[in-house]
C-alpha cells in the first residue's frame, strides 16, 4: 500500500506513519518540514498547505490511501482533497466527537446532528473546523471519505499532556487528590490502536462517519491511576474525593484534573459515546496498563510534553501544587 500523510510528525499523524511503516507501506508524508523527523524510508514532500500554490507538491504523486488530521481552516481539507481528487481513491479524515451540536446526549452516536460548518470556512472554533473538514472531504470524496470521530486520545506521543500531567504528578509521591468515585468509567483510545484502525478500514476502501474510541468502562479513574502508580513506582498515596467538594473548590473538570468528567456534568457526554460501529468494524483496545506504561517509558526518553506540530499551542492542563496541596488540607483527614 501506498500511503500518504499530511502531516505525519505530530502525535496522531506520527502513530499512523510508524504503523504504516510496520506494515513494509510505501509512506509519503507531506508537511512544512520544520517540526519533528520521521522514520528513515520514508519519503517527505515539503509544502505549506495554507499557501497560496502551496499543494504543489502533490502535483503528479499517486497514492492508495491519504490520511489528514488537520483542525485547522476547513479550506485547508477542501484545497487539500481537491488537488488529490484524480490521484489518490480514498480519504480517511481525522475528524472528534467535539462536532456534535449541543446538547448532547449520552450514549450519542454517529446519527446525532453536527454543528453549523463550512467547507469553506477561513476558520472558527475546533468544534466548527473539524466538522468543517468533514463536509470539506465528502464535498469531494462523498463515500470514499471516512471520517474517525475520535475522542480522548491518550498514548506514547501525546501533545498535549492529559496522561503526562498524572504520570508526572504521581511519580512526585505524596498525596495526590483523586477524583471521583474510583469505579467512574472513563472513554478513551489508544492512538497506536486508532492508527491501525484508520489504516485497516481505510485499506479496505470504508466510508462514512464512525466514532472512534474505546467502550465507556474499558477502564475507570481508578484502574487509570492505579496503573500509573504501579509505572511510575511511585510512594504517592491517593486520596479519592468526591466529586462535590472538588467541583465545590472550582475545579474545572478535563483540564484541571485531566481526563476525569464526573456523571450529571455537562460534558460528561465525552465520556459516553455510543462506539458499536467502529468496534462492529474491526475497533481493538489495548489494556490501559499497556497504554500507561508505554506512555511513561516514552516520556522519561523525551523528558517533557511536545509542542504541537504545526499548530498554536494549547493552555496547560492540571492543578497547580498549591492549588492542590490547599484542596487536600481542605480534605477532612
Amino acid at each position: 500500500m501506498r500511503l500518504l500523510m499530511l502531516g505525519g510528525t505530530g502525535f496522531v499523524g506520527g502513530a499512523v506513519v510508524a504503523e504504516a511503516v510496520r506494515r513494509d507501506w510505501q509512506v509519503t508524508v507531506f508537511n512544512r518540514g520544520v517540526h519533528g523527523q520521521v522514520p528513515d524510508g520514508v519519503h517527505r514532500l515539503r509544502g505549506d498547505r495554507t499557501a497560496p500554490d502551496g499543494l504543489a507538491a502533490l502535483t503528479g504523486g499517486e497514492w492508495d490511501l491519504v490520511v489528514d488530521t488537520w483542525d485547522g481552516a476547513p479550506r485547508a481539507v477542501r484545497d487539500a482533497a481537491s488537488a488529490l481528487e484524480g490521484a489518490v481513491p480514498h480519504y480517511v479524515y481525522v475528524s472528534s466527537g467535539s462536532v456534535y451540536a449541543p446538547p448532547v446526549e449520552l450514549g450519542t452516536g454517529e446519527e446525532a446532528p453536527t454543528v453549523a460548518a463550512d467547507a469553506d470556512a477561513e476558520d472558527g472554533d475546533y468544534p466548527a473546523n473539524k466538522a468543517g473538514g468533514e463536509r470539506a472531504a465528502t464535498r469531494v470524496f462523498g463515500d470514499r471519505a471516512l471520517l474517525a470521530r475520535a475522542g480522548l486520545i491518550l498514548g506514547p506521543g501525546e501533545d498535549i499532556g492529559r496522561l503526562p500531567w498524572w504520570l508526572n504528578r504521581i511519580a512526585r509521591g505524596g498525596d495526590v487528590l483523586a477524583p471521583g468515585p474510583r469505579d467512574l468509567p472513563i472513554q478513551y483510545v489508544d492512538v497506536r490502536d486508532l492508527a491501525t484502525w484508520l489504516l485497516d478500514r481505510g485499506a479496505e476502501g470504508v466510508g462514512g462517519a464512525y466514532n472512534v474510541v474505546g467502550r465507556t468502562g474499558h477502564a475507570t479513574m481508578g484502574d487509570l491511576l492505579d496503573a500509573a502508580v504501579a509505572a511510575t513506582g511511585s510512594d504517592a498515596t491517593l486520596r479519592w474525593t468526591a466529586p462535590e467538594p472538588i467541583l465545590a473548590a472550582g475545579v474545572e473538570p478535563w483540564n484541571d484534573l485531566p481526563v476525569w468528567i464526573p456523571r450529571g456534568h455537562e460534558y460528561r457526554w465525552l465520556q459516553e459515546r455510543d462506539v458499536e460501529r467502529a468496534y462492529a468494524a474491526g475497533l481493538v483496545c489495548r489494556p490501559v496498563t499497556e497504554t500507561v506504561a508505554d506512555t511513561w517509558r516514552w516520556l522519561r526518553e523525551v523528558g517533557r510534553v511536545p509542542d504541537r506540530a504545526g499548530r498554536p499551542a494549547r493552555a496547560p492542563v492540571g492543578l497547580a501544587p498549591e492549588r492542590e496541596a490547599a484542596l487536600l488540607a481542605a480534605l477532612p483527614a
